[in-house]
């Protein structure tokens, strides 16, 4: 992408689903019968539908939504062979972390609000053979439906939310692999054939990955350093499995989590910035909106980005029910820029918007599209003060 003479926008993957389809999401999460022609129906009118909203809106880089998956993780329980389902399990991605033993008694308390992923159920996906693609058919729907709903529109780009190895690894449960390296590799390997097929289909490939934030609070027994060692390794692992990839092609995805909390045990951006350069990508998405990591912009002064990288700094949050006024976003865009530099700068939200279907919405549908309404004004209006102070 050419710089445009402005900033470009996008955002994290996941966006509102219709009810209509959230019905049968849940049918496929819980393992119950559905009707599968109903639902491949259901998943066409909503990605036409999505990307038109992104279009109307003004985002540039777009996405199908996500309007297919039943989580930016668990799709993948039908796109791996190698698993055997053992039932429902309910687990929420922050019991027993830093967060619920320091706010124990804010936590109980919100237990089946938004944001906490509380109660959530999903299918316990157990490794009891080698692992493989099996996929390729709920792939190759998505790329087609992305296609069809990109028909006629004027857009700059798009992509494809891909989940990494890591996450794979930390939600199934191995019961084959002599060790969890070689687990994790057959995952990477597998996971190949997805991230391989999206950028040959002409996309960008977004490479979900919130599990390199969210290490150090989810374990209260793993140093700082500790953390970024689990890290490293699972780096090498997702760039083992991004080989051949044109970099320039992928775009790399890290967030906290939804977790609408206190977050005080985040690990803080000045860890992770460099670990994070390390992975083979072409723009890095991250959370900076908000308030315990908007300040993490300055870091970038003394964080060197790499030629022809860029930053994807979330500008607007999932973690609060405020939309943003315009003209905060622009002042978020413009201290990215004015320290990596404008054309270095994409301007996208801290994370996706409708995460998993069986869980409360941490943002109602309508906020969801007025704070990315405001993302556009915002990127509008930074434009204007980056290229008019240029001359």
């Amino acid at each position: 992408m050419d710089d445009p003479k402005r900033i470009l926008t996008t955002h994290a993957g996941s966006l509102p689903r219709p009810n209509a389809l959230l019905g049968l999401l849940q049918a496929i999460e819980r393992g119950a019968p559905y009707d599968r022609r109903e639902f491949e129906a259901a998943v066409r009118r909503a990605v036409r539908d999505v990307v038109e909203r992104q279009c109307e809106i003004g985002i540039d880089i777009v996405d199908d939504g996500e309007e297919s998956k039943v989580s930016f993780v668990a799709y993948v329980n039908d796109r791996l062979g190698g698993f055997e389902s053992r039932g429902l399990l309910e687990r929420s991605s922050f019991a027993g972390s830093r967060e619920h033993l320091q706010f124990p008694e804010f936590y109980r308390a919100a237990q089946q609000g938004p944001g906490t992923n509380a109660g959530t159920a999903i299918r316990h996906m157990v490794c009891t053979g080698p692992i493989t693609y099996v996929g390729h058919r709920q792939l190759q729907a998505d790329i087609e439906n992305l296609k069809a709903a990109l028909k006629g529109k004027d857009v700059v780009g798009a992509f494809i939310p891909s989940t990494s190895p890591a996450n794979v690894e930390r939600w199934q449960t191995n019961e084959y692999y002599p060790t969890q390296d070689e687990y994790l590799l057959a995952i990477a390997e597998a996971m190949r054939v997805e991230y391989r097929t999206i950028v040959e289909a002409g996309f960008l490939l977004q490479i979900d990955d919130p599990s390199l934030a969210t290490y150090y609070t989810r374990h209260p027994e793993a140093t700082v350093d500790e953390s970024l060692a689990w890290g490293r390794t699972r780096i090498e692992v997702l760039n083992h499995a991004l080989r051949g990839i044109p970099p320039e092609k992928i775009r790399y995805h890290t967030c906290y989590g939804i977790n609408m909390g206190p977050r005080t045990s985040d690990l803080e951006m000045s860890h992770l910035a460099k670990l994070m350069l390390e992975i083979n990508a072409g723009a890095y998405s991250f959370e900076a909106a908000n308030p315990r990591h908007e300040h993490e912009w300055k870091l970038w002064k003394d964080v060197k980005l790499p030629e022809g990288k860029r930053l994807i700094p979330g500008v607007v949050t999932h973690t609060s029910v405020l939309v943003e006024h315009p003209e905060l976003v622009a002042d978020r865009i413009v201290r990215f820029a004015e320290v990596v530099g404008r054309e270095n700068v994409i301007a996208g939200a801290d994370c996706g918007f409708a995460t998993h279907p069986s869980a409360t919405p941490e943002i109602h549908p309508t906020i969801a599209w007025a704070k990315l309404r405001s993302l556009v004004e915002g990127a509008r209006l930074a434009s204007e003060r980056l290229w008019k102070k240029a001359g």
